[in-house]
This record gives C-alpha cells, structure tokens and sequence, in this order.
C-alpha cells in the first residue's frame, strides 16, 4: 500500500524494546553497551538510531516511545534526543517482551485510550525502510480491525536461528488485500525442519514485529496470563504519578518473564485470531558474527570483512575473515581461513565462521568464572 505513505497514522504508537545483551556478539555487545547502542552496520547510526529513522514517519516523533532497562535509559535518550520526557519506559530489571509491550500498551492506553501499539525492535536491520512502512500501514489497517498483526519475513535461506510463522488462507479485509491468516508459530527448528518449510512456500521468519490496538492486547493478556495483566495495569495507572516508584518496587520483582510470542501469538493464533502481512524488504536481527558480516562490504581480494578500521588490519593467505577492530592495536592474520577476530581494549574473540553461533557459551563460561567485569 504505497497511498498516503508520507501521511502520519494518527492512531499508531510505535513502541522499540531496547533489550537484550547480544551474547553472541561478545565481545563487541555487552550487558552495559549492547548491540542496539552500537553502529553495527558503519553507517555512523547506531542500530536504534537507525530503527527511528525508519519508525518515526509512520505516526511522528511524539508518537514513539522506547521500553529499554533502567541502566540504559541516559544513553538511549543521548541517541535519541528527540524523544519526550514521558517517551522513556526505563525496567528495573528485565523480564522479556511481555512486560515490556504490555507494560508500554498500559501507559498508552492511559494516555491515548485505545490506539494502535506497533512494536518494532531496536536491534533489527532493514534493507528497504520505505517498502518496511508500506506492510506497516497494511498492518496497521489489520490491527485496526482486531487482530493481532505480524509481519513476516521473506525467508532467504533455511535459518535454524529464526523462529517461523505459518501462513494459512487470504483474511479477506478489503483495506489489507496482502493479509493471511496465522495458523502458528514455530521456535527455530533444526535445518531439515527449516527446509521443509521453505519447500511448502507457507512458513516465513518471524521477526518478533506486532501491530494490534491496546485494548486487544491487553483483552488478550488478561485471558491467557491474567496475573501478568492485572500487573501491568495496576503500574500503569500510576506510571505518570509520583507513585511510580513506590509500585515498580513492590510490583516489578513478581512480573512473569515470558515472550510474547508465548504469552499471547501463540494461543491466540490458535483460536484464529492472528494474521500475517508479508515483508519483503530485506531483514536481519544481527544475530551472531555471521549474519553482521553478511551486511559489510566483502574485500574483492580475500573476500575478508572488516568493521571499523580497515587499515589497522592486514590478512595475508586468509580468505574469507570477519574482523572487528576496536583496541587501536594492529591485528594480522596469516594463513587463516574463515576466521573471526574481534579485538577490544579488555577482551579479544577468534573462532571460526562455522562457530558464531557458539559466542554465547563464551559469556556463560566467563559468568560462571565471575568476570563481570567482562559481561
């Protein structure tokens, strides 16, 4: 849907969560700098900057907010000084997507009544933000009518590091003509599983993107976790008053963690309330080192690529490597193939391309050795 494009959604409120530590890209994401505060990418945005860029023409700068943790909240309002006083939902402590897209549905139902809450996370890249915007309002117009909206991604190759979503028949909305029916989702499945998706052309990645109004969100939330729900309103009713404090402290600690592809996508899709637009406009979540390096430009020498600066790295007889420098040290490789290297002042990571995705039992490793230091 390409009419009006450039025209506000009055009735659309963008919420990012800005969460997570990125673990398998240690030692680049950490827990007090991680990969959503980062330029992954060498554009010179950091990859929530980058997610405003793209969110904000949908409904205006007054209209996005950011669910990110307490110890956060200064470097995300540095990034982002646009946002407004009230735009910042800072979490004492995490406790997963649930809470904080409820959390942030809450508010904004206290504030705007029964809009439509779109979340769009701060760690994703997307190749096409105008053609992005496009499914956006396709999906909007879904959630308008009631639904829980999801966009899914066009797979590009069987990932077994995606979650999927299964497309069933045509919703049959005039204002949404791309629309389909959600008739489940999948966690990452094993290759084999991945390839018989792919075969069936009737499963695309799910990228964690919802739309759906506030007042369905929260319906749902009280039906299938009805504690979690009660929570939720209970902050929210407060959220913009001197007692915020004292209820985050007494109420936050007992939150239920869990997603909200299991909390609500999930069951709700069941009994057929989910529906789907397709996206097509290029999509990653930066997941480990391979998928970064899938977005830097590859040497036509060696095939090497390189984040940062290309002229503290030499490689010689090594094709193929994923570099990382970031220590003002010159690092040479000799002889290596597919190699990864990631150097920083405190920390330096080699693996293999074929191991990326095994990043993350080196920030366990290192958590049970009580190196918080480097976490």
């Amino acid at each position: 849907m390409t009419v009006h494009a450039d025209v506000p959604i009055s009735d659309l409120r963008i919420v990012i969560p800005a969460g997570g530590a990125g673990t398998r890209l240690w030692p680049v994401s950490r827990a007090g700098s991680p990969k959503f505060l980062q330029d992954l990418t060498g554009t010179g945005r950091s990859l929530l900057q980058a997610t405003w860029d793209r969110v904000e023409p949908l409904a205006g700068p007054a209209a996005v907010m950011v669910v990110t943790g307490a110890r956060h909240e200064e470097a995300v309002r540095a990034q982002l000084p646009q946002l407004g006083a009230g735009a910042v939902i800072a979490e004492p402590s995490p406790r997963d997507s649930m809470a904080a897209i409820g959390l942030a549905a809450a508010v904004l139902l206290e504030r705007d009544g029964d809009v439509i809450v779109g979340s769009f996370a701060a760690d994703h890249v997307i190749r096409d933000a105008a053609a992005f915007r496009d499914v956006v309002r396709e999906a909007a117009e879904v959630a308008r009518a009631g639904y829980v909206a999801t966009i899914g991604i066009a797979p590009e190759y069987p990932s077994t590091g995606f979650g999927y979503v299964h497309a069933g028949g045509p919703l049959g909305l005039p204002t949404a003509p791309s629309a389909v029916r959600v008739e489940g989702f999948t966690e990452k499945p094993d290759t084999a599983t991945a390839e018989a998706y792919l075969a069936t052309g009737e499963y695309r990645w799910n990228a964690g993107m919802f739309l759906i109004r506030a007042e369905v969100l929260l319906g749902h939330l009280a039906e299938q976790r009805p504690a979690l729900n009660a929570a939720l309103r209970s902050l929210a009713a407060v959220w913009d008053t001197p007692e915020r404090g004292a209820a985050l402290a007494e109420i936050w600690p007992d939150i239920e963690r869990v997603a909200i592809d299991h909390a609500i996508a999930e069951p709700v899709a069941a009994a057929g309330g989910v529906a789907m637009v397709p996206g097509d406009f290029g999509w990653d979540d930066i997941g480990d080192f391979g998928s970064l390096a899938a977005l830097l430009p590859a040497s036509e020498h060696d095939g090497g690529r390189v984040l940062g600066d290309h002229g503290s790295v030499i490689r010689i007889g090594a094709t193929n490597a994923i570099v990382v420098p970031g220590s003002n040290r010159q690092v040479v490789i000799l002889g290596l193939e597919d190699v990864v290297v990631v150097d920083t002042p405190d920390a330096v990571l080699v693996t293999t391309r074929d191991r990326v995705q095994d990043v993350k039992d080196v920030v366990a490793a290192l958590r049970e050795l009580g190196r918080e230091d480097l976490l």
